[in-house]
């Protein structure tokens, strides 16, 4: 019951990290966050918005998306390799995360409430993955 636990922690992590990216992927920010002089719409108009011609918010959509459907499928069906890959996922979004709270805080010295969400839930469920011990 406690490995279900964790995973049932990280599929609630990745639920909200979703929510938060598709709000960021169709509303446009100024509405989501309540005004152009907020700190969503100024980076949604930063140059560091998309990667690769693609808003970054895409990416959380899909990259959460495979992190829940995995999560649900370990649960229901534990499997080492899916373990691995949840890892490598969170581990990658993890590098992106900091790198993101970076561009917030010290390049665009602005935050967005929805990347935050995204940003901090990332870490977070990295340290869920790692510091929670299964018995």
């Amino acid at each position: 019951m406690k490995h279900k636990l964790k995973y049932i922690t990280l599929l609630i992590i990745f639920i909200l990290c979703f929510i938060a990216s598709a709000i960021l992927s169709f509303i446009p920010p100024e509405e989501a966050c309540g005004g152009s002089e907020t700190g969503c719409y100024i980076i949604s108009q930063s140059e560091y918005a998309q990667t690769i011609g693609i808003n970054n918010c895409y990416f959380g959509l899909i990259a959460f998306s495979v992190l829940i459907i995995l999560t649900i499928y370990h649960i229901q069906k534990p499997k080492k390799y899916k373990k691995q890959l949840i890892l490598l996922g969170l581990i990658i979004g993890s590098i992106f995360a900091l790198y993101f709270i970076y561009l917030q805080l010290i390049v665009i010295k602005a935050c967005c409430q929805f990347c935050m969400v995204v940003d901090i839930g990332t870490l977070l469920g990295l340290a869920v993955f790692l510091f929670w011990k299964e018995k």
